[in-house]
């Protein structure tokens, strides 16, 4: 098996500070850190003896621990690593003599490969996090993989509608992982289950190639694949394929069709938010269709983290950094406690729909709250936030180096080769500032290599209180020469104000890694509320101001004002609270509506209607309704 470019540091040895560390509790003391106590996929779940699933692909209760292993460990939360614990146990000691574990044990339930590989992940992250535990979960996962040989060899537990046949590259990350590092003479075993996985699966490399990608919204196409290769959170799977199995091919092929692919599905589907649409299936570029949270969460760190770490290009990174500060927080509410189905690039409501926009999702799907349209996004949900930090440092494969890839305030300790101790600390309010301030202690000299995002503008570095030097990222890193004892440094990484063009003329707002919108004033009705636990309810926003606003993108200002105290307001992700904001001059246009639920495209050479005003646009992610794509006016002569 190839060696990737870069190894992930084993779960726990990167933590989140400051502001970040804040989000991590926001999700404790939100919907996540509760589910356990009262929403029934979790807290009856059929993987722990429960009863409770919402389909036959039995992937609910392991999609809430995939996520929150992670979480209860990055926040030190006994009571979320003692439920994650048990769930673990009960499923390793309730496997059955072939070597099956899951809900289908001692039942006539039908035995799908799939819901297997969240499960395996979560458990490798324990294993990594306490080694005591991992003679248990790898024998364990030894047993499955010899049944999961044989079945796929009789072409047995893929016959779940697809689902299994699209997401093969979820398990053979997991088989890698066994071959990397616990392999108990299995070699060859693994191995040819790795190629069976990929030759029983959907191909990948086709799916993503110039001549069949979908260049439009899928609707009215017809997919020359299996329809679920088109799927918004099957397309994230996919984006891992390719990676995972250059690893067994050894096939250059792999990684540029990677590459291509990647391209390809941001360039047709892409949004200013860094995700891309699929309102259900890839959904085109405009502004009104919708974006799932569950893709939003699989295309940060278990996909656009491996591509980076197997394939070593800094888009990677660059995408999921959007991705993470932008689309994410967008489709939660501040406290975390009510999350939507689908987002908008221009989301004027957030209500049940009518007429409705997305054609494959029902029309409560951008409502905020428990489960809108569907359940999977609030147990799957929870993986996001943690495993952007859990994957924000990486190594050389000789472990002579440290990586920081994800900007923000982390810390982490670790050794390196040749029994290297190092620590860093990351003093930093980025992506709500643009200095970094790292502290590395080492008892050996080594390089450490910071990433310097493409967006960064005369980015610049002052090491140990030398003078400021200008960044020279090779491959969008630069290299620090750490001596032994205690380095500091201090970057400094300014951005311009960029535009982007969106259909329709229109215009998107940028700088650094995040994306500007304009936040609609909103009030707010609660639709409804758990009965056993009243702060999960759901939640219609409908705007309180007129949003039918043309930008002169000629009078763009940045504005900073950070906070006195040092620190951020909690939550950062809610109405107003960033300490960034960018301010346009800007005119009231003639723009269309769907009933009083969503807006038209954006209107091509709008006329004002109404007098020049100033409008402030925010940090996207902070804003729940919005406009993020603009028509455009010159106001030169107003």
């Amino acid at each position: 098996v190839a060696p990737k470019k870069y190894e992930y540091l084993p779960l726990g040895a990167v933590k989140a500070s400051g502001w970040l560390y804040d989000q991590l509790s926001v999700q404790t003391n939100g919907l996540a850190g509760h589910e356990h106590e009262f929403y029934d996929y979790v807290a009856q779940s059929d993987w722990i003896g429960g009863d409770s699933d919402y389909s036959d692909l039995e992937e609910a209760g392991v999609y809430w621990f995939n996520g929150m292993v992670v979480h209860g460990v990055l926040t030190n939360d006994a009571t979320i690593q003692s439920q994650t614990q048990e769930f673990l146990d009960y499923v390793l000691d309730h496997q059955d003599a072939t070597g099956w574990f899951g809900p289908e044990v001692n039942t006539t339930k039908p035995r799908y490969l799939w819901a297997r590989y969240p499960f395996m992940f979560g458990a490798i992250n324990m294993a990594e996090y306490d080694p005591s535990q991992t003679t248990k979960i790898v024998s364990g996962m030894h047993k499955f993989v010899q049944l999961a040989n044989t079945m796929l060899k009789n072409g047995e537990g893929l016959g779940d509608g697809g689902w299994a046949k699209t997401r093969w590259e979820d398990f053979v990350m997991a088989l890698q992982w066994l071959y990397d590092y616990h392999p108990e003479g299995n070699e060859d075993v693994l191995l040819e289950t790795m190629k069976l996985l990929k030759w029983t699966g959907d191909p990948w490399e086709d799916v993503f190639s110039a001549e069949y990608f979908p260049k439009e919204a899928t609707e009215n196409l017809e997919n020359p694949f299996d329809v679920l290769t088109w799927h918004g959170v099957n397309m994230a799977e996919g984006l891992k394929a390719l990676p995972a199995t250059y690893r067994f091919t050894h096939n250059q092929s792999d990684l540029d069709r990677a590459s291509e692919g990647w391209d390809l599905l941001f360039q047709y589907h892409g949004r200013p938010s860094g995700i891309y649409a699929a309102d259900e299936y890839l959904a085109g570029l405009e502004a009104v269709r919708g974006t799932e949270l569950c893709l939003v969460v699989l295309t940060t760190k278990p996909r656009g983290s491996y591509l980076y770490q197997v394939i070593g290009d800094p888009k990677y990174a660059d995408r999921v950094e959007r991705i993470t500060y932008n689309a994410l927080p967008a489709t939660l509410t501040g406290d975390m406690w009510s999350r939507q189905y689908l987002q908008q690039q221009n989301q004027i409501a957030a209500k049940n729909m009518t007429p409705n926009p997305f054609p494959n999702d029902g029309p409560y799907s951008n409502v905020f709250g428990l489960e809108p349209n569907y359940p999977c996004c609030t147990v799957n949900h929870p993986q996001g936030w943690p495993k952007f930090v859990a994957n924000a440092f990486v190594t050389t494969p000789d472990k002579q180096s440290l990586v920081h890839v994800y900007l923000g305030p982390f810390s982490t300790n670790t050794t390196l080769a040749n029994d290297n101790a190092v620590t860093v600390n990351v003093d930093t309010l980025y992506p709500f500032g643009d200095s970094l301030t790292t502290t590395v202690t080492a008892t050996k000299p080594f390089s450490y290599y910071v990433r310097i995002p493409s967006w960064v503008t005369n980015g610049t570095i002052a090491v140990d209180g030398g003078e400021a030097q200008n960044v020279a990222p090779e491959n969008g890193l630069h290299a620090v020469q750490v001596e032994a004892g205690t380095t500091k440094f201090t970057l400094e990484l300014p951005a311009d104000i960029t535009t982007e063009s969106r259909p329709h003329g229109s215009i998107a707002v940028h700088r650094g890694p995040l994306h500007y919108a304009f936040d609609i004033s909103r009030n707010s009705t609660v639709l409804t509320r758990n009965a056993q636990q009243p702060l999960a309810a759901d939640i219609e926003f409908d705007a309180t101001e007129p949003w039918q606003y043309a930008i002169d993108p000629k009078t763009l200002v940045f504005n900073s004002n950070p906070p006195a105290s040092g620190s951020l307001p909690s939550p950062i992700f809610d109405s107003g609270l960033p300490p960034f904001s960018i301010s346009a001059m800007a005119c009231a246009v003639e723009w269309g509506v769907g009933g009083d639920m969503f807006a038209s495209s954006p209107p091509e050479n709008p006329a004002c209607t109404g007098a020049v005003r100033n409008v402030t646009l925010w940090p996207y992610g902070s804003t729940k309704l919005r406009i993020g794509e603009f028509p455009v006016v010159d106001l030169s002569s107003s």
